[in-house]
Protein backbone atom coordinates (compact mmCIF):
# COMPACT_ATOMS: atom_id res chain seq x y z
CA UNK A 1 0.00 0.00 0.00
CA UNK A 2 1.16 3.58 -0.67
CA UNK A 3 1.81 5.37 1.85
CA UNK A 4 -0.38 8.74 2.08
CA UNK A 5 2.48 11.66 0.69
CA UNK A 6 3.17 14.39 3.45
CA UNK A 7 1.01 17.12 2.84
CA UNK A 8 3.05 20.39 2.70
CA UNK A 9 1.85 23.37 4.37
CA UNK A 10 1.93 26.66 2.95
CA UNK A 11 4.96 28.24 5.23
CA UNK A 12 6.59 25.21 2.77
CA UNK A 13 5.03 26.14 -0.19
CA UNK A 14 5.94 30.03 0.35
CA UNK A 15 9.87 29.31 1.96
CA UNK A 16 9.98 26.69 -1.94
CA UNK A 17 8.94 30.20 -3.87
CA UNK A 18 11.56 32.19 -1.98
CA UNK A 19 14.14 29.99 -2.44
CA UNK A 20 12.72 29.41 -6.35
CA UNK A 21 13.02 33.30 -6.61
CA UNK A 22 16.39 34.02 -5.14
CA UNK A 23 18.00 31.61 -7.39
CA UNK A 24 16.17 32.63 -10.75
CA UNK A 25 17.50 36.09 -9.67
CA UNK A 26 20.72 35.18 -8.74
CA UNK A 27 21.40 33.06 -12.27
CA UNK A 28 20.25 35.96 -13.94
CA UNK A 29 22.14 38.60 -12.14
CA UNK A 30 25.56 36.02 -13.03
CA UNK A 31 24.06 35.91 -16.79
CA UNK A 32 23.99 39.50 -17.07
CA UNK A 33 26.50 41.32 -13.97
CA UNK A 34 27.98 43.23 -16.58
CA UNK A 35 24.70 44.91 -18.18
CA UNK A 36 24.28 45.41 -15.25
CA UNK A 37 27.03 46.98 -13.56
CA UNK A 38 27.04 49.50 -16.44
CA UNK A 39 23.84 50.43 -16.12
CA UNK A 40 23.94 51.01 -12.39
CA UNK A 41 27.21 53.03 -13.28
CA UNK A 42 25.55 54.85 -15.91
CA UNK A 43 22.35 56.27 -13.68
CA UNK A 44 25.01 57.05 -11.05
CA UNK A 45 26.57 59.56 -13.45
CA UNK A 46 23.11 60.76 -14.36
CA UNK A 47 21.98 61.43 -10.76
CA UNK A 48 25.40 63.07 -9.96
CA UNK A 49 25.28 65.01 -13.46
CA UNK A 50 21.61 65.99 -12.40
CA UNK A 51 22.84 67.38 -9.04
CA UNK A 52 25.95 69.33 -10.26
CA UNK A 53 23.53 71.02 -13.38
CA UNK A 54 20.90 71.92 -10.81
CA UNK A 55 23.41 73.52 -8.21
CA UNK A 56 25.43 75.40 -11.35
CA UNK A 57 22.07 76.80 -12.17
CA UNK A 58 21.45 78.08 -9.16
CA UNK A 59 24.68 79.58 -8.48
CA UNK A 60 24.89 81.08 -11.95
CA UNK A 61 21.07 82.46 -11.56
CA UNK A 62 22.60 84.30 -7.97
CA UNK A 63 25.30 85.69 -10.64
CA UNK A 64 23.20 86.69 -13.67
CA UNK A 65 20.87 88.43 -10.65
CA UNK A 66 23.52 90.32 -9.11
CA UNK A 67 25.18 91.92 -12.01
CA UNK A 68 21.86 92.50 -13.68
CA UNK A 69 21.47 94.36 -10.64
CA UNK A 70 24.42 96.36 -10.79
CA UNK A 71 23.73 97.36 -14.46
CA UNK A 72 19.84 97.94 -14.29
CA UNK A 73 20.55 101.60 -12.98
CA UNK A 74 22.47 102.70 -16.58
CA UNK A 75 19.29 101.05 -18.56
CA UNK A 76 17.14 102.66 -16.58
CA UNK A 77 18.84 105.95 -17.18
CA UNK A 78 18.52 105.68 -20.87
CA UNK A 79 21.94 104.68 -20.88
CA UNK A 80 21.51 102.54 -22.88
CA UNK A 81 25.14 101.21 -24.53
CA UNK A 82 26.73 101.82 -21.31
CA UNK A 83 23.48 98.94 -20.39
CA UNK A 84 25.09 96.76 -23.02
CA UNK A 85 28.50 96.90 -22.89
CA UNK A 86 29.39 97.51 -19.59
CA UNK A 87 31.60 99.79 -17.09
CA UNK A 88 34.90 97.87 -17.35
CA UNK A 89 36.60 100.60 -15.37
CA UNK A 90 34.06 99.71 -12.41
CA UNK A 91 34.03 96.05 -13.05
CA UNK A 92 30.45 96.22 -13.97
CA UNK A 93 29.15 93.68 -16.72
CA UNK A 94 26.70 94.76 -19.24
CA UNK A 95 23.30 92.75 -20.41
CA UNK A 96 25.59 91.04 -23.16
CA UNK A 97 28.50 89.55 -20.91
CA UNK A 98 25.50 88.51 -18.56
CA UNK A 99 23.42 87.21 -21.06
CA UNK A 100 26.38 85.03 -22.86
CA UNK A 101 27.69 83.85 -19.28
CA UNK A 102 24.21 83.25 -17.97
CA UNK A 103 21.77 83.31 -20.59
CA UNK A 104 20.41 80.22 -19.78
CA UNK A 105 19.51 80.74 -16.15
CA UNK A 106 16.16 82.65 -14.87
CA UNK A 107 17.68 85.97 -14.22
CA UNK A 108 19.78 85.36 -17.61
CA UNK A 109 16.68 85.18 -19.40
CA UNK A 110 15.83 88.36 -18.18
CA UNK A 111 19.10 90.11 -18.81
CA UNK A 112 18.18 88.74 -22.59
CA UNK A 113 14.53 90.73 -22.45
CA UNK A 114 16.19 93.94 -21.37
CA UNK A 115 19.95 93.61 -24.10
CA UNK A 116 17.05 93.68 -26.43
CA UNK A 117 15.28 96.40 -25.55
CA UNK A 118 18.15 98.22 -25.13
CA UNK A 119 19.40 97.08 -28.84
CA UNK A 120 16.28 98.46 -30.20
CA UNK A 121 17.01 101.97 -28.01
CA UNK A 122 19.65 102.53 -29.88
CA UNK A 123 18.20 101.48 -33.80
CA UNK A 124 20.10 98.15 -33.71
CA UNK A 125 17.05 96.47 -34.53
CA UNK A 126 18.36 93.34 -35.72
CA UNK A 127 19.57 92.40 -32.53
CA UNK A 128 17.26 93.64 -30.82
CA UNK A 129 14.70 91.30 -32.64
CA UNK A 130 17.49 87.95 -32.26
CA UNK A 131 17.03 88.66 -28.05
CA UNK A 132 13.53 89.69 -27.81
CA UNK A 133 12.78 86.26 -29.69
CA UNK A 134 15.59 84.02 -28.02
CA UNK A 135 13.80 85.29 -24.44
CA UNK A 136 11.30 83.68 -22.72
CA UNK A 137 10.50 85.69 -19.78
CA UNK A 138 7.94 83.93 -17.05
CA UNK A 139 6.45 87.14 -15.57
CA UNK A 140 3.51 87.80 -17.45
CA UNK A 141 4.54 91.54 -18.05
CA UNK A 142 7.70 90.61 -19.51
CA UNK A 143 5.83 88.32 -21.99
CA UNK A 144 3.01 90.85 -23.14
CA UNK A 145 5.91 93.34 -23.57
CA UNK A 146 8.16 91.08 -25.62
CA UNK A 147 5.37 90.45 -28.33
CA UNK A 148 5.27 94.01 -28.45
CA UNK A 149 8.86 94.62 -28.07
CA UNK A 150 9.09 91.69 -31.27
CA UNK A 151 5.95 94.20 -33.27
CA UNK A 152 8.27 97.20 -32.71
CA UNK A 153 11.31 95.62 -34.14
CA UNK A 154 9.26 93.84 -37.55
CA UNK A 155 7.69 97.06 -37.88
CA UNK A 156 11.14 99.19 -37.49
CA UNK A 157 12.31 96.64 -40.98
CA UNK A 158 9.02 97.48 -42.12
CA UNK A 159 7.98 94.07 -42.42
CA UNK A 160 4.24 94.87 -41.36
CA UNK A 161 2.61 91.54 -41.34
CA UNK A 162 4.84 90.06 -38.92
CA UNK A 163 4.12 93.24 -36.72
CA UNK A 164 0.85 93.56 -36.66
CA UNK A 165 0.80 89.68 -35.97
CA UNK A 166 3.20 90.30 -32.97
CA UNK A 167 1.34 93.18 -31.96
CA UNK A 168 -2.16 91.12 -31.86
CA UNK A 169 -0.39 88.10 -29.99
CA UNK A 170 0.69 91.22 -27.32
CA UNK A 171 -2.29 92.64 -27.17
CA UNK A 172 -4.34 89.06 -26.50
CA UNK A 173 -1.90 87.80 -23.92
CA UNK A 174 -3.38 89.62 -21.17
CA UNK A 175 -6.40 91.40 -22.29
CA UNK A 176 -6.48 93.31 -19.08
CA UNK A 177 -3.07 94.84 -19.55
CA UNK A 178 -2.68 98.69 -19.32
CA UNK A 179 -0.94 98.46 -22.91
CA UNK A 180 -3.55 95.92 -24.33
CA UNK A 181 -5.34 98.81 -26.49
CA UNK A 182 -1.95 100.50 -27.57
CA UNK A 183 -1.06 96.92 -28.72
CA UNK A 184 -4.79 96.19 -30.78
CA UNK A 185 -4.12 99.65 -32.10
CA UNK A 186 -0.33 98.70 -33.25
CA UNK A 187 -1.67 96.04 -34.98
CA UNK A 188 -4.32 97.27 -36.81
CA UNK A 189 -2.41 99.76 -37.75
CA UNK A 190 0.10 97.55 -39.20
CA UNK A 191 -2.54 95.33 -41.18
CA UNK A 192 -3.77 98.71 -42.95
CA UNK A 193 -0.29 98.83 -44.03
CA UNK A 194 0.78 95.38 -44.81
CA UNK A 195 -2.96 95.95 -47.02
CA UNK A 196 -5.07 93.53 -44.85
CA UNK A 197 -7.78 96.32 -44.39
CA UNK A 198 -10.48 93.49 -43.41
CA UNK A 199 -7.84 92.35 -40.68
CA UNK A 200 -7.73 95.88 -39.79
CA UNK A 201 -11.10 97.12 -39.46
CA UNK A 202 -11.53 93.87 -37.36
CA UNK A 203 -9.47 95.20 -34.78
CA UNK A 204 -10.33 98.79 -34.94
CA UNK A 205 -14.18 97.27 -34.02
CA UNK A 206 -12.49 95.20 -31.12
CA UNK A 207 -10.55 98.49 -30.09
CA UNK A 208 -13.85 100.74 -29.87
CA UNK A 209 -16.00 97.72 -28.32
CA UNK A 210 -13.68 96.91 -25.60
CA UNK A 211 -11.53 100.04 -25.13
CA UNK A 212 -13.81 102.54 -25.22
CA UNK A 213 -12.63 105.10 -22.39
CA UNK A 214 -9.15 104.93 -23.94
CA UNK A 215 -7.74 107.63 -26.41
CA UNK A 216 -7.19 104.42 -29.09
CA UNK A 217 -10.93 103.18 -28.49
CA UNK A 218 -12.50 106.75 -29.04
CA UNK A 219 -10.01 107.16 -32.17
CA UNK A 220 -11.28 103.99 -33.18
CA UNK A 221 -14.35 105.39 -35.16
CA UNK A 222 -12.61 108.08 -37.21
CA UNK A 223 -10.24 104.55 -38.87
CA UNK A 224 -13.55 102.48 -39.34
CA UNK A 225 -15.10 104.91 -41.39
CA UNK A 226 -11.86 105.26 -43.29
CA UNK A 227 -11.38 101.62 -44.00
CA UNK A 228 -15.34 101.08 -44.68
CA UNK A 229 -15.42 103.10 -47.71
Amino acid sequence: MLRPKKKISKRELKQDALVTTYAEITSFYEKHKKNISMAFTAFVVVVIASVVFLKNRSENNEKAMTQLGSIFQFYDNGQYQAAIDGVPERNIAGLRSIVENYGNSQAGDIAKFYLASAYYQTGNFDEALKYFEESSPSDELLAVSRYSGIGCCYEAQGKHREAAESFEKAATKNTKDVSAAENLNSAARNYVQAGDKEKALELYKRLKKNYSTTSYGRDADRYIAQLSV
